[in-house]
C-alpha cells in the first residue's frame, strides 16, 4: 500500500485505523473514487462521511462506520428484528459490517421501489460508497435548507414513504436530519435502520417517521393530521419481505 495513501488518512481527525485504511485503499483501486480527493462532509459518533471525486466522473460519498465508537448494541437491536439477519451473532465487528451491508441493500431496495435516494455503488466491511446527491456540492438536509414550498415538499415526502411501504419497507429513522433538499424535492438518506414492513414494531416505526416529519413541516406552516396520513400510508398495502 502506498505510503502517501496511508499518510493522507492519518491527517483526517485521526479517525482511521489500519484496517479501515486498507479497505479504503482496496475500494479506491476498484474505480470507486479518487483517494486523494476525499474531503470530510460530516463526522459523527457512529460514522464519518466524506465526499470524493468518482473515477468514472461525478462525485461520490464515502460513509465509514467507526469500529470502536459505533453503538453496535443499538445496531443489533434493530437488525435483530430484520428477518434478513436472523442468524447474525452479537459480535461487535460482525454487527457493524452487517449494518453497512444492510444500508447498501436498503438503498438498493429504495431504488427498486422508485424512492428518491442515493445510488449505492459498493461496500466493503465498514465502508459504503454511494453517489453524491447534488452535482457540484452536496444537497443539504431540510433542517438547513428549508423547502420553498413546504406543503408540496411534505406531500412529496409522504409519497416517498408510501412507495417504500408499498415495496415492503419502513424507513424507521426519518426526520429533518435524514431528508435532503435537492431542487426542492426530497431525497431520503441514512437508511441503515430501514426494516421490512412485516418486522416487529414496523407500525410503531412508521408512525414515528410520520410524526417526526409532520412536526418539522407543521413548524413551516403546513396543516397536518398525523393519524390521517398514517392511515393513508397503510392503505397503499405492502408486499411481503
Amino acid at each position: 500500500m502506498a505510503k502517501k495513501f496511508r499518510e493522507r488518512y492519518k491527517t483526517l481527525n485521526d479517525v482511521f485505523d489500519q484496517f479501515t485504511i486498507r479497505n479504503l485503499f482496496v475500494l479506491s483501486r476498484k474505480d470507486n473514487f479518487v483517494e486523494d480527493t476525499l474531503s470530510p462532509l460530516s463526522i459523527g459518533k457512529e460514522a464519518n462521511v466524506f465526499t470524493a471525486a468518482g473515477k468514472e466522473g461525478g462525485r461520490v460519498v464515502v460513509k465509514i462506520y467507526r469500529l470502536e465508537t459505533a453503538d453496535f448494541n443499538k445496531m443489533y437491536d434493530y437488525i435483530g428484528a430484520d428477518p434478513r439477519y436472523t442468524s447474525l451473532k452479537k459480535k461487535q465487528r460482525e454487527v457493524i459490517f452487517a449494518w453497512c451491508q444492510r444500508e447498501y441493500r436498503n438503498l438498493m431496495a429504495c431504488r427498486e421501489a422508485g424512492v428518491r435516494a442515493p445510488l449505492p455503488l459498493a461496500f466493503l466491511k465498514n465502508i459504503l460508497v454511494m453517489t453524491q446527491v447534488g452535482e457540484e456540492s452536496p444537497a443539504q438536509k431540510i433542517k438547513d435548507d428549508i423547502p420553498k414550498n413546504p406543503q408540496k415538499f411534505f406531500a412529496e415526502t409522504i409519497e416517498q414513504i408510501k412507495k417504500l411501504y408499498r415495496y415492503g419497507f419502513v424507513h424507521s429513522d426519518l426526520s429533518k436530519f435524514n431528508i435532503l433538499n435537492l431542487d426542492n424535492r426530497p431525497i431520503l438518506i441514512d437508511v441503515s435502520q430501514m426494516i421490512p414492513a412485516k418486522a416487529p414494531n414496523a407500525y410503531e416505526y412508521l408512525q414515528r417517521d410520520i410524526v417526526n416529519v409532520a412536526d418539522f413541516f407543521r413548524r413551516q406552516g403546513v396543516r397536518i393530521d398525523d393519524e390521517k396520513v398514517f392511515r393513508e400510508v397503510l392503505a397503499v398495502g405492502t408486499k411481503k419481505v
